[in-house]
């Protein structure tokens, strides 16, 4: 019975051992299909973020509603995933990861926080800080979740 056994695994084991379906894949050869014509005035968009990334922060208005219940509370639960851990549960620059970094990060409640426009806080959360203290998180974090972050760091107000 235990060469019976032996032998089926070894006849299945074998059954994956060749290569010959890797031959047949319906697969698109490179510039088998030819790409698009962009003319001079093209300027590719995914979402809008060229369009984010190029304007001025200080021209940029909030799609969203600082007064909704609703964005206040999914831009906290943002909040929590993307930036307790630097900002802090109080958001004063003392989370678990923040703590290790001189200096520490920004005080969310501070002047120089609140008094920036909601686009200039926008720029920060997408594109990061030129010293590097604020990472980019544009890939991380989609546009109407940023933009529900940012109300929600304004509804701190000014400690």
């Amino acid at each position: 019975m235990r060469r019976i056994i032996l032998a089926l695994f070894c006849a299945l084991v074998a059954t994956g051992c060749n290569d010959w379906r890797m031959w047949e894949t319906p697969a698109v050869k490179p510039h088998e299909v030819p790409l698009l014509v962009m003319d001079g005035q093209t300027v590719p968009l995914a979402d809008a973020e060229a369009v984010y990334r190029l304007t001025d922060g200080k021209a940029l208005r909030s799609p969203v509603s600082a007064e909704d219940p609703e964005v206040l509370a999914a831009g906290e639960a943002g909040y929590q995933i993307y930036c307790a851990q630097c900002h802090g549960k109080y958001h004063d620059g003392n989370g678990t990861v923040g703590q290790s970094f001189e200096p520490l990060p920004t005080d969310l409640r501070s002047e120089r926080v609140q008094f920036q426009t909601d686009g200039e806080l926008f720029k920060t959360v997408s594109y990061g800080l030129v010293d590097g203290r604020q990472p980019a998180l544009a890939t991380t974090i989609a546009i109407p979740e940023r933009w529900q972050i940012v109300a929600y760091v304004r509804s701190l107000g000014v400690r």
